[in-house]
């Protein structure tokens, strides 16, 4: 059961309704998972949905390897709304769902290319540390280039938010539980 609802509209203030309408006029065409809960603070989902917006739609990285970057994401916080939503998303732009079914099982995926092996390296790293050693760094640079390096991690910031967002408020659970996800501590603090 979520924890946050999206008020119904006479509920809102102007400043909530705002930025609905924003969210829905965009590019997305509705009100994103997340926006329910950003929506406490009508400035924060403003700021956050069209920052979404521009990652997801508006980079240099075509959507295979944004998608790549989210499953990542999605995986490592065991997000499964953001995983469903994602996984889908992946597969109509091409990802092999070889590389997904090996993402959620958390084993290294067979990659087709420098561009995707980057991706995954980057994330997986940045993600598991903190950090991208100076090795991965070039390998990254060298296939994605410097705006693809910083669009990129800009992508894991972004979907580390929606990931925390979605898993602290319950955003899309039990609609959306991945099963591919199988985690015991998620089932056990769901309790």
């Amino acid at each position: 059961m979520p924890r946050l609802e999206l008020p119904q509209e006479a509920a809102m203030t102007e400043a909530q309704k705002a930025a609905v309408s924003e969210a829905v006029a965009g590019i997305r065409g509705r009100v994103p998972a997340p926006m329910v809960a950003w929506l406490q603070n009508p400035e924060l989902a403003s700021r956050a949905q069209k920052l979404g917006e521009l990652l997801r739609y508006q980079t240099s990285l075509e959507p295979r390897l944004s998608e790549l970057a989210i499953l990542v994401c999605g995986r490592h916080w065991t997000s499964h709304h953001e995983w469903t939503a994602h996984k889908r998303e992946g597969l109509k732009a091409g990802m092999d769902p070889e590389v997904i079914a090996a993402i959620a099982a958390r084993r290294t995926p067979a990659l087709r290319d420098a561009r995707d092996q980057a991706v995954y390296d980057v994330s997986t790293t940045l993600l598991a540390t903190g950090r991208v050693p100076q090795p991965i760094y070039a390998r990254g640079v060298e296939a994605l280039g410097e705006r693809g390096m910083v669009e990129l991690v800009g992508i894991l910031g972004y979907y580390c938010l929606v990931a925390l967002t979605l898993n602290t408020f319950e955003l899309g659970i039990p609609g959306s539980i991945a099963p591919e996800l199988n985690d015991p501590d998620f089932a056990e603090a769901s309790r």
